[in-house]
């Protein structure tokens, strides 16, 4: 058991699942998303980026596994990046320890790093809610609704709140406010894009970053493309709209302990060995792994 505990949040590892704990402190959108457990094959690598008064604990997942990055792609700052932990610099060595466990057991699940066709994690709990600018969004896993508060242009306040069933969303993208821009949280209607900007549009709302707050938009985002029977992965499309993802679906994994798939496990990590793609070091250390758990 590898376990790191910081003001930042904890993080321990049992060599199938990393568990992430927020600290109380923590951004509104890692609070709001609270403990995740991350299985070994959702994950692509893990790094520790040593600073002068610490570092950085960052995982760095499969493309496609997590609801939450989809709907961020790529936009979320370190402070709401859930898999990312700021280390004090007394606790260095236990980082580096945390990041040499990790990183043995992908090399002997020997776990892809390319994308994956389905979500591995299952995105925020619901009911969620979440944004600011002119106004809320919630969703309980069947209907979005979006409220209006007194910042609202009349365009919108005039109907009221506005509620639409998941099966009118094609699709929905979420930016963050940067710099002088406002940011959004857009839903598509199934039956076309709209064409108004966000403070005009009813299917969205308008973010102004004048809170952290605001940045929660993102996880109704990730919950409503967690959910949306047309999705599909587009882990590599290119620049533009995030692209939808399919519901997540319970992966598989061989027995820790099945004697066969250790012994194969072994063969494997031999002729990675001879192919030279494995150090003498990396070699012996994944061989020990392996040997100890049979």
């Amino acid at each position: 058991m590898a376990e790191i505990i910081q003001r930042d949040g904890t993080w321990t590892f049992d060599g199938e699942t990393v568990r992430i704990v927020p600290g109380g402190k923590a951004h509104p959108v890692r609070l709001a998303l609270g403990e995740l457990a991350v299985p070994v094959e959702a994950l692509a690598g893990i790094s520790f980026e040593q600073e002068r008064k610490g570092g950085r604990l960052r995982l760095r997942l499969r493309g496609g596994a997590c609801p939450v990055l989809r709907a961020a792609d790529g936009r979320l700052k370190d402070g709401s990046d859930p898999y990312v932990l700021a280390v004090e610099k007394d606790r260095t060595g236990v980082a580096e320890y945390f990041v040499d466990e990790v990183r043995n057991a992908l090399l002997i699940e020997q776990v892809p790093e390319g994308p994956v066709d389905r979500f591995l994690l299952p995105g925020p709990a619901l009911p969620v809610s979440g944004g600011g600018g002119d106004g809320t969004a919630s969703f309980d896993g069947e209907t979005v609704r979006l409220t209006w508060n007194w910042k609202a242009e009349e365009a919108k306040t005039a109907g009221g709140p506005v509620s639409f069933p998941l099966s009118r969303i094609a699709g929905v993208r979420w930016l963050p406010s940067i710099g002088m821009e406002n940011g959004s949280l857009r839903f598509e209607p199934a039956e076309g894009p709209v064409s108004a900007p966000p403070k005009y549009d009813t299917y969205s709302l308008d973010l102004w970053g004048l809170s952290k707050k605001e940045y929660t938009a993102v996880l109704v985002a990730a919950a409503v493309l967690a959910r949306l029977p047309q999705a599909r992965t587009a882990v590599e499309a290119p620049a533009g709209p995030p692209a939808l993802t399919k519901a997540p679906a319970p992966a598989s994994a061989p027995a820790a302990d099945d004697h066969d798939v250790l012994l194969r496990r072994l063969r494997e990590l031999g002729e990675l060995h001879r192919a030279g793609v494995l150090t003498d070091e990396e070699f012996s250390t994944a061989k020990q792994a392996i040997l100890s758990r049979m």
